[in-house]
């Protein structure tokens, strides 16, 4: 690939969008060659090994080329895209025949940066004005100046990004084409304006998934070849099997999960407990008018029990030090919540959830768990949680036994509430019955401090009262 080199061209690197990652995956670039494209304005989704996230270019200009289609994982500092900046000399469109050197567009000073301009997604560029998804744009016949001649230059010399339109599906559709190993570009559409819909994608892939497996002649072995360079690594389907490649998201789960449990001495220990009372109080709050139009669900409840017990035993919310060989007790609580998600399994926390009310623990989990179903959780909300919790009863499962989030002293696990028979006040009732498991660093916490924890919150969510009495 040819260097730019051109003072009028800028190359937008691929950023560290989070603390230390070598790299990132490009999920959907919103813009294509020749688009205008402004400072601050968000021009491709990427997905590193914490989440997904919206890159925006920090100058004005018009898109020259897109360096790498969308499924390629690229090593950050790696150029991704090229813009000729605003105000430069178009370079002419070439009328000699292709062999003879082309003009060069002249270089040309920055513009100035207008004052009181906020900070953008990640920490570079600024931008006057929120940022705001552009719907992608298809060929540019009537846009003056620099994007005609450089889209012109891009159709006459090989720019294959430009030769051929990008097919139309939502984020969704994309990610099972993904998964099945669908090409897009190779499906007749039938949705409404030439949109690719999920039913075409199964109906693409089931020829393929049928197809039997075929070798090569053992009497006519394939001559030896240099490597190829690496395409874009995508599932796909045998007759057989499916193999997907683990990368972002869940690639970071997977080692993170074996470095806890080889790192960190995990002890587990269970308590059955009657919720009976704790599922009345969370219809009570249904009605009421401070929690109107906020997500009230028992893990709410089960949330703040948390908190209480962790106010009642500090020493619980605290991490190792391996370096310097310290234990350090955080005075603040960030509680993370286990979220499973297409991209994987994600732990958000709630910043200082020691400080909030109900009301505003209750806005909070709203807000993350919508983020996170939506594929919007950024970096920062994964970083520097405390205590998590892991809600396997959604699931219909009764518990089990979770692993620590790395550099986390304690995780609980919720399994599901169902209607039981239980001995409540020395009759056998039918009684809403739940599991708790509670996982712990034991080079931090010794069994006391553990067991003290998690009777806690099984003292409380049997008898929610204790929230205030305790609280």
């Amino acid at each position: 690939m040819t260097t730019m080199t051109d003072a009028s061209v800028r190359e937008f690197k691929m950023p560290d969008v989070g603390e230390g990652l070598t790299e990132a995956e490009i999920l959907k670039w919103y813009v294509q060659p020749g688009d205008t494209v402004t400072d601050g304005q968000v021009v491709c989704e990427v997905e590193t090994a914490k989440a997904a996230v919206e890159l925006p270019i920090p100058y004005d200009g018009v898109v020259r080329e897109l360096r790498f289609p969308e499924g390629t994982t690229v090593d950050v500092g790696t150029p991704i895209i090229t813009v000729a900046v605003a105000g430069a000399a178009a370079p002419e469109a070439p009328e000699a025949p292709a062999e003879q050197p082309r003009a060069e567009p002249a270089p040309a000073a920055e513009e100035p940066k207008p004052e009181g301009r906020q900070p953008v997604l990640v920490g570079y560029g600024v931008a006057t004005t929120s940022t705001k998804r552009r719907p992608r744009k298809g060929p540019q016949a009537d846009v003056p100046g620099p994007a005609q001649a450089i889209q012109a230059e891009l159709n006459g010399h090989g720019g294959a990004l430009a030769e051929k339109p990008r097919p139309l599906a939502k984020p969704p559709v994309r990610k099972l084409a993904k998964d099945l190993g669908v090409d897009l570009a190779s499906i007749t559409p039938s949705g409404p304006d030439g949109v690719i819909t999920r039913e075409d994608v199964h109906a693409a892939a089931a020829p393929r998934a049928a197809e039997p497996v075929t070798e090569a002649p053992a009497t006519a072995p394939a001559p030896a070849a240099a490597p190829a360079a690496p395409a874009p690594v995508t599932s796909y389907d045998t007759a057989r099997e499916t193999r997907v490649p683990v990368k972002g998201v869940r690639k970071a789960t997977a080692q993170a999960m074996v470095g806890s449990a080889f790192t960190a001495p995990h002890v587990t220990e269970f308590v059955t407990v009657d919720v009976t009372r704790t599922m009345r109080l969370v219809e009570e709050l249904k009605q009421d008018k401070d929690m109107q139009g906020l997500r009230v669900n028992p893990l709410l409840l089960i949330a703040k029990a948390l908190l209480v017990a962790i106010k009642r035993n500090p020493e619980i919310n605290a991490s190792w030090d391996e370096a310097n060989q310290e234990i350090v007790l955080k005075h603040y609580v960030n509680l993370g919540i286990a979220a499973a998600t297409p991209r994987g399994l994600i732990v958000p926390n709630i910043k200082d959830a020691h400080d909030k009310t109900l009301p505003q623990l209750a806005e909070a989990l709203g807000e993350l768990v919508t983020t996170a179903r939506e594929g919007k959780t950024s970096p920062a909300a994964m970083q520097g949680g405390t205590v998590t919790i892991t809600n396997v009863g959604v699931f219909g499962v009764d518990t089990g036994t979770p692993l620590l989030n790395p550099g986390e002293s304690a995780i609980l696990a919720v399994g599901a509430i169902k209607l039981q028979p239980w001995v409540h006040k020395g009759k056998v009732k039918p009684r809403q019955v739940t599991t708790l498991a509670l996982s712990f660093d034991h080079r931090l916490v010794d069994g006391e401090l553990g067991s003290k924890v998690l009777a806690d919150v099984a003292a409380i969510l049997e008898q929610p009262k204790r929230l205030i009495t305790w609280g």
